[in-house]
């Protein structure tokens, strides 16, 4: 190789296809392959008025803010249209009856990956437990370009996240220093399971190739790791904070 020279590595088939075509060139035709399974959940029995309350996040394309859904609004369209990436996928547009119009929405990770603002409710427990999927910190500097692509969308997926968990920070700083009266606002013990190794050591190109063995490979990862955070912070629960917002944000 001639001197200043640097090698580059193949990027994958759908990160170049994404350089090249959209989801809107295939027209009407163009199907998310979800959308014949979401369309068999029953939906009047995980959306019960009874039971735990499940609420879903997108992006709405034009405003740029969240929508999160919940009870009656969640649906098919609801379920794809939080799990809709641009670049695969075409905008799922859903009647919004507030305002009459026919809105578009993109994937929720962009405003709120997940949005831990609905479980602030009084109503609801004050432990609040996230599965991380993109892991927060990566030792090694990404070079290549499907590398640093990456990088840059685990960091913009996870800016949500980092915001609301500082505001979690925050409000439990205020109330152990007495500067807020008690019970004016929620003291939420967080929580996290996670396998920040494993998802270090998965390439980019993992998120495009969906196959069976990489499925049950995830699966048993997350059983896995939510038995190891249980056997560590199972008393925890209900008790105390496991994750240590001082040392993360101090």
């Amino acid at each position: 190789m001639a001197a200043g020279m640097q090698a580059v590595m193949p990027v994958s088939a759908p990160g170049i296809a994404g350089q090249i075509w959209t989801p809107y060139a295939f027209g009407p035709v163009w199907l998310n392959p979800l959308d014949r399974i979401v369309r068999r959940f029953r939906y009047d029995q995980v959306c019960a008025a009874t039971g735990p309350e499940l609420f879903v996040s997108a992006t709405n394309v034009r405003t740029g803010k969240i929508r999160v859904f919940s009870g009656d609004e969640i649906g098919p369209e609801a379920i794809l249209a939080s799990a809709c990436l641009p670049t695969l996928f075409q905008a799922v547009e859903i009647d919004d009856p507030a305002t009459g119009l026919r809105e578009a929405f993109w994937d929720g990770g962009y405003t709120g990956n997940p949005a831990l603002f609905p479980l602030f409710a009084p109503e609801l427990p004050e432990d609040v437990v996230i599965i991380s999927i993109n892991p927060l910190r990566r030792e090694e500097i990404p070079r290549t370009p499907q590398e640093i692509q990456n990088r840059i969308n685990e960091i913009s997926f996870n800016s949500s996240l980092l915001r609301e968990m500082r505001a979690i920070h925050f409000v439990r700083k205020l109330l152990a220093e007495g500067r807020v009266a008690p019970g004016t606002m929620k003291d939420v013990r967080l929580h996290m399971i996670a396998d920040d190794v494993l998802m270090n050591g998965l390439s980019a190109d993992s998120k495009t190739a969906p196959t069976p063995a990489m499925l049950y490979r995830l699966r048993d990862a997350g059983q896995a790791a939510a038995d190891r955070f249980l056997a560590a912070h199972r008393r925890d629960l209900g008790q105390r904070a496991s994750v240590d917002l001082p040392e993360m944000f101090g």
